[in-house]
């Protein structure tokens, strides 16, 4: 007989049509509805709650919907209605809580429903349009797998089922591995790689790099990670200890000042706040890094400089000149690695709606370098001259004073 983790793991997928949570206890909603739902390309599931005489609308990734089903069976409701495109189920709870659950398979489901009534056909269809355009997304590290590290670090139980909330987490660490992924090619796997994380912090994604590359590719990497808090960094050599990863190491220092390598392979900085981007970048480039991955912070810097006569109508409202100078920040960046032999995209990281910090630049060594003239032009136009500038090209061969 199925447990209801086995039941609600093989139902909660891209193939649900419809859930219901019924037959209440007396606390909380009445009644709860569930449907998938497709949200900026991906499937979402939707619970409608009945409360009174309202209908409270919430929406959960499939793990945090997993634990809302567990909890309501297990607090407020005594039964749960399934429908899926090739299984149905029904849990009851008695009073007792004793757990049944009864499941049917119908493979032929969604290809021979009754047609009688007029809205069938449109709803199947509907359901086959979700369906194909929003599978469940399938990560790098798996859900219900677990991970030493995501466990230690609070992500994942015992049982690798994902915490509800560090379900975000979870989905910015696969999103990162995802970048990872994609740069393989420009790491060379006959020899050792060396990578420094610049200001790794509590170092979610710095031993997801290291698991990722030498745990399950089989890459031999050399991974430093550096960050000016003691504790922070006391903690997470303790931890790399603790799982033998011999070639994990942390260090407490500046970007600025940092010498320990004379060479890397890849740079990461992730939420570098402001200028410390800069140095992070500068270094990567006199190190000849072949890849960096960069997620900037706060950019203050160009706020500070940015004055133009023809954009004053916007610059003098303070949050679009806030916003407008990041999104410059940035693309000065890139035009300026660009500069430098790298060929340069700016990608979202993680969705808008989670962090506003979403903007990753990714920068691939090549060797072919680009002109600056137009990008000049524009730090001349808006009077800024950029750290990263100042680093790259201290004798101003590339900016001209006004």
């Amino acid at each position: 007989m199925k447990t209801i983790d086995e039941y609600l793991d093989e139902q909660i997928n891209e193939q649900l049509c419809q859930a219901v949570l019924s037959g209440s206890k007396g606390e909380g909603p009445s009644k709860a509805k569930i449907r998938p739902v497709e949200i900026k390309g991906q499937v979402i599931y939707q619970v409608s709650e009945t409360v009174g005489t309202k209908v409270l609308h919430r929406n959960y990734h499939r793990e945090e919907l997993i634990q809302y089903l567990k909890e309501g069976l297990q607090h407020h409701f005594s039964q749960l209605q399934s429908s899926g495109m090739t299984l149905d189920g029904t849990v009851l709870v008695s009073k007792k809580g004793k757990v049944t659950i009864k499941t049917r398979r119908h493979p032929g489901n969604a290809q021979n429903q009754s047609t009688s009534g007029k809205d069938k056909p449109a709803q199947t269809g509907e359901k086959k349009q979700i369906l194909a355009h929003n599978r469940v997304k399938q990560y790098i590290l798996k859900e219900n797998t677990p991970v030493p590290f995501l466990v230690d670090l609070g992500v994942m139980n015992k049982e690798g089922r994902i915490i509800t909330q560090k379900y975000d987490k979870f989905r910015q660490i696969n999103r990162f591995l995802e970048f990872i992924q994609d740069i393989l090619p420009k790491l060379d796997q006959q020899k050792e790689v060396t990578i420094l994380d610049f200001g790794c912090g509590k170092s979610y994604l710095t031993f997801a790099m290291y698991y990722y590359l030498r745990e399950l590719k089989g890459y031999d990497v050399n991974i430093i990670g550096l960050d000016l808090k003691t504790d922070v960094i006391e903690k997470c050599n303790g931890l790399a200890v603790k799982y033998g990863y011999e070639k994990l190491h942390f260090y407490q220092g500046d970007i600025a000042d940092y010498e320990g390598v004379s060479s890397v392979d890849m740079v990461v900085t992730l939420h570098a706040c402001d200028t410390a981007t800069d140095y992070a970048l500068a270094k990567a480039v006199e190190w000849g890094a072949k890849v960096i991955l960069s997620v900037p912070c706060c950019q203050h810097e160009v706020n500070r400089q940015i004055k133009n006569d023809t954009l004053e109508p916007i610059l003098k409202y303070g949050i679009l000149k806030e916003r407008m100078s990041a999104l410059l920040t940035d693309g000065i960046r890139a035009n300026l690695l660009e500069s430098m032999g790298y060929e340069t995209q700016i990608l979202e990281f993680i969705d808008m709606e989670h962090t506003p910090k979403n903007l990753l630049i990714r920068a691939v060594k090549t060797g072919n370098k680009r002109k600056m003239d137009d990008a000049a032009e524009l730090m001349n136009a808006l009077h800024i001259r950029p750290t990263l500038e100042k680093l790259l090209y201290p004798e101003g061969e590339v900016h001209s004073e006004n």
